[in-house]
């Protein structure tokens, strides 16, 4: 079992910066953001693996986002910079800890073992 907590949620002004965090209690082998506005399905942000920090990223946040780790703290953040109205959303934090996660489904969250509790990113025009 694996807790993830997340942090870091808010509300900005479009064109500002955010950094959400999500802790890991236990070992993780692909660390993923996801983040679903109401009424919508559950979207692909980004992921990252563990051991060697390969790093994806959705289109809509490439040169945006920033996923990074620091494995001392076993956490990951998503460095969100000029933010948009249209990244209002809740953010999920996942995990993967079987180490069976292909590259072609990073973006599937069905494929994630755990999710955070999400939290709230409000950017405002």
């Amino acid at each position: 079992q694996v807790q993830l907590v997340e942090s870091g949620g808010g509300l900005v002004q479009a064109g500002d910066s955010l950094r959400l965090s999500c802790a890991a209690s236990g070992r993780t082998h692909v660390m993923g953001w996801f983040r679903q506005v109401p009424g919508k399905e559950r979207t692909f942000v980004c992921a990252i693996t563990w051991s060697v920090g390969n790093t994806y990223y959705a289109d809509s946040v490439k040169g945006r986002f920033t996923i990074s780790r620091d494995n001392a703290k076993n956490t990951v953040y998503l460095q969100m910079n000029s933010l948009k109205p249209e990244d209002t959303a809740v953010y999920y934090c996942a995990a993967e800890t079987r180490g069976l996660l292909p590259r072609s489904s990073l973006a599937v969250g069905a494929q994630y073992d755990y999710w955070g509790q999400g939290t709230q990113v409000t950017v405002s025009s």
